[in-house]
């Protein structure tokens, strides 16, 4: 029963509940926004469906409706979430300057303590 118990209330476990529930409960939101934004452009365009187009009997309506409503389905999630996350993100949390690392700064400085007891410097010319 501990084994059970352990499993139950591991952080990865609850995590991952929290964000099936939260994902579909987004799906229904940007599937919502796809809805919309077809009936715009059925609006626009006469009719948002065109899966009765069959051109020589071929389903090439289904597949154009699949292609706009995965470009529409794109554009909100890359414009209404992808976008502004990673706005707020780099204004609330900014990276660090990178700096040297310090495997490079430890070679520089090797070098130029190579150089300083040779003669030369630390472009490699020769000081004469």
């Amino acid at each position: 029963m501990s084994g059970f118990r352990n499993f139950i209330l591991r952080g990865n476990l609850i995590e991952l509940a929290v964000a099936f529930i939260m994902a579909a409960a987004f799906a229904k939101v940007v599937q919502a926004t796809v809805d919309l934004i077809m009936g715009l452009i059925g609006k626009a365009g006469g009719q948002p469906d065109f899966n009765a187009w069959k051109p020589g009997g071929l389903p090439f309506g289904a597949w154009v409706t699949a292609l706009i409503g995965f470009l529409v389905i794109a554009a909100v999630v890359y414009y209404l979430i992808v976008a502004p996350y990673t706005r707020a993100k780099d204004r609330l949390f900014p990276a660090e300057p990178q700096g040297t690392p310090a495997d490079v700064a430890l070679l520089e400085e090797i070098r130029d303590l190579l150089a300083q007891r040779g003669g030369t410097t630390p472009t490699g010319s020769s000081s004469l």
